[in-house]
């Protein structure tokens, strides 16, 4: 896979670009790692492309400047749980780790988003709980002072 701009994979998701179930486009869609099976990416890719469209114009990072990519994960207690990461085009480093953690999976209740970031060194989540907070913590740089 050829990475691609942040602004360019949107563009590229709402032309229909990633739309197919087959294994190369959602390869192309960014898909890195997966343990689920193969015919639910597609649905994983627009479920995720979603909240990627949602903050892609955030101060914290570079549309244009960054790329995204997916996995979907497989924790040694839990279920599977995915997550897309922001990083740098330039030197592929991950700038952020979004991911979405489903019943069960560490104890979390269903629809609990964690972010993860290189400013703390991915330490521990910098931002947990719904995806309306997650927002806000990428869509305003003053997030923590207006909870």
């Amino acid at each position: 896979m050829a990475e691609i701009n942040i602004k360019a994979w949107v563009e590229n998701f709402k032309a229909g670009m990633y739309d197919s179930p087959d294994i190369q486009t959602q390869i192309e869609a960014g898909w890195y790692d997966w343990f689920c099976q193969n015919g639910s990416l597609a649905t994983k890719t627009k479920q995720l492309a979603s909240k990627l469209i949602g903050i892609m114009d955030s101060p914290r990072f570079d549309k244009e400047n960054c790329y995204v990519w997916f996995k979907n994960n497989c924790p040694m207690v839990g279920p599977l749980y995915d997550d897309f990461r922001i990083a740098d085009l330039e030197t592929g480093n991950v700038l952020f780790t979004v991911s979405h953690l489903l019943r069960g999976c560490h104890g979390c209740s269903e629809g609990h988003w964690e972010v993860w970031s290189k400013d703390n060194k991915f330490s521990g989540p910098v931002v947990e709980g719904s995806w309306p907070l997650v927002k806000k913590f990428f869509m305003d740089l003053n997030w923590e002072e207006k909870l």
